[in-house]
């Protein structure tokens, strides 16, 4: 295989496609476009942490300037749990539309993250959010299809193939000139949206470490449409070579781009939903109400389970009344309430979220026969936008708001008399001092180890696409025809 014969054809084409001036009007039109989305994405990511980090700061402010109260009381006070988006997510917004970012922390009941961009804004945005990631998982492999279809067809129609073979050039080193040729072509439209990429990792972090994690996760996105790329034109060149004309060959690669990227994906998320159906909120609700009804409610005066409770704690404490107690034991009911409240919950949400990954199976499933599913889930998942993180967001606002309930017991327990007889006055409370000694709530990311461990099967998948395409090229020439 001579390297300057390669070289030589990939100049070649490269100057040849580069010479259509239709393809410098599309140039121009993509870069305008992804130049409108870039800065689009960016206000809107400026705008949403700038209000996310004022409601933070508001609701915490509320939370610690609220007068001394019953601890109770304060723990269905609450307070809000705000998540801030990923700054990469201004490079692929992935599902971040569809999610809420907030979610109401109180004393024996979870809430929902709300206020998702989707529940706020038309039907229109249910169609996909228009970002930087999205032009180049749809529409750049349209373009680079639309520029590559007749790489080799041409050559055979108009007998130059046999030509370029005659003098000494192989079939191989011509379908590894065309298919580099291309990639250099459609990297004027891939290059300045990484360049956007880049420049959101340098100049939207002030933080050190998160720099410095942005940066990976940059590198590794930039990595994986480096192999996207590749593959769509090894793949573009032997659908040319394979074909006998240019007709077929653009009416197969335009088959090819609605299957992979169009009917396949949709499908199977169409199909996730009919195979695992999951519950609705009312049904998910009425399922732990459900659950909570069988094991006891501590708020309820008559509750069997909660009396022998209570029959123990006297026992074991030598007493024959709750005011003899060395400690306040609503608190502590509230403490075994709560307590077994978030048990009740966190197995039917894991249940939920086991119903959603195994729709979500099916389109993982496909990962290894569809490379486009898989550059979007390794772009979104290197984002910080994609299901495993909103999920880990759920659980950390949980964990969170269980140490706030069971910190509120523990001071009802330490502070409030049992000769308490309710919550309500200014007698049986608590110094507002302790509402500040509960540390703030701080999201973080799954790391970026975590982050590829998840997706895995998406790299393996990238590699062994541009592997079988190069050898297909390379050991298998023989079989394509010259004229």
């Amino acid at each position: 295989m001579k390297k300057h014969v390669i070289i030589l054809i990939t100049k070649q084409f490269f100057k040849k496609t580069f010479s259509n001036k239709g393809l410098l009007a599309l140039l121009t039109v993509f870069i305008a476009v992804l130049a409108y989305v870039t800065i689009d994405s960016w206000q809107a990511f400026e705008a949403h942490h700038d209000v996310v980090e004022d409601h933070q700061d508001s609701s915490r402010k509320s939370w610690e300037d609220s007068p001394d109260k019953h601890p109770h009381r304060m723990a269905h006070f609450g307070t809000f749990a705000f998540r801030l988006q990923h700054p990469l997510s201004i490079f692929d917004s992935g599902i971040e539309s569809y999610t809420g970012n907030s979610v109401f922390l109180e004393a024996h009941k979870q809430n929902t993250a709300n206020f998702s961009e989707a529940s706020l804004s038309t039907g229109l945005v249910r169609f996909g959010d228009l970002n930087i990631a999205m032009l180049l998982q749809l529409i750049l492999p349209l373009i680079i299809f639309f520029i590559g279809y007749s790489a080799i067809t041409f050559e055979k129609e108009n007998g130059t193939l046999k030509i370029i073979y005659i003098q000494g050039a192989t079939i191989k080193e011509v379908l590894l000139g065309k298919s580099l040729g291309l990639f250099l072509v459609s990297s004027l439209f891939f290059l300045p949206a990484l360049l956007s990429l880049w420049s959101i990792s340098f100049l939207e972090n002030h933080n050190l470490n998160i720099n410095t994690a942005v940066v990976v996760r940059s590198l590794l996105i930039t990595i994986s449409y480096f192999l996207f790329f590749m593959i769509l034109c090894c793949l573009t060149v032997i659908v040319s070579a394979k074909s006998e004309n240019s007709n077929k060959a653009l009416l197969s690669l335009l088959g090819v781009w609605l299957l992979f990227f169009i009917i396949i994906p949709k499908t199977a998320q169409v199909v996730g939903n009919y195979i695992h159906p999951n519950l609705s909120k009312i049904e998910f609700r009425a399922a732990i109400e459900a659950e909570v009804s069988k094991r006891g409610d501590s708020h309820n005066p008559n509750d069997p389970y909660f009396n022998s409770l209570k029959d123990s704690i006297l026992k074991a404490n030598n007493v024959t009344d709750v005011k003899e107690l060395p400690f306040n034991y609503s608190g502590f009911l509230m403490s075994r309430g709560e307590k077994q409240s978030a048990v009740i919950y966190n197995e039917q949400h894991k249940k939920l979220i086991d119903s959603y990954k195994k729709q979500n199976s099916i389109t993982n499933g496909l990962v290894f026969l569809n490379p486009y599913l898989a550059i979007k889930n390794l772009s979104m998942s290197l984002s910080g936008v994609d299901f495993d993180t909103y999920v880990n967001f759920l659980l950390q606002t949980e964990n969170y708001r269980y140490r706030q309930s069971q910190y509120m017991n523990d001071l009802q327990m330490k502070f409030i008399s049992n000769k308490a007889k309710s919550s309500e006055g200014k007698v049986h409370v608590v110094k507002k001092e302790h509402w500040k000694a509960l540390p703030k709530f701080n999201y973080e990311y799954i790391s970026i180890s975590k982050t590829i461990q998840n997706q895995m099967l998406a790299i393996i998948t990238l590699s062994i696409w541009l592997f079988f395409a190069l050898i297909i090229m390379t050991k298998f020439s023989n079989r394509f025809k010259i004229i």
